[in-house]
C-alpha cells in the first residue's frame, strides 16, 4: 500500500522563479517518489500556471 502526498507549486512568473526542482528534490530526500505532474490553473491564454505534484511512498 502507498501513501501519497499533494504538493501546489508554480511555473513562477514575470517577477518570480520556478521552485518546482527544489520542491522535487526536497521530497525525494525524504524517501517520496514522484508519481506525476498535473496542471491545475490556467491563464487567459491556456497557459498553465499552477502545478500539482503527486509524490508516492510505500507504508511501513
Amino acid at each position: 500500500m502507498y501513501l501519497y502526498k499533494y504538493v501546489e507549486t508554480s511555473l513562477g512568473g514575470f517577477f518570480s522563479s520556478a521552485k518546482h526542482r527544489e520542491t522535487i528534490d526536497e521530497h525525494a530526500q525524504e524517501g517520496w517518489r514522484l508519481v506525476q505532474v498535473l496542471p491545475t490553473n490556467y491563464n487567459g491564454h491556456g497557459k498553465p500556471m499552477a502545478y500539482e505534484i503527486i509524490f508516492e511512498r510505500k507504508l511501513g
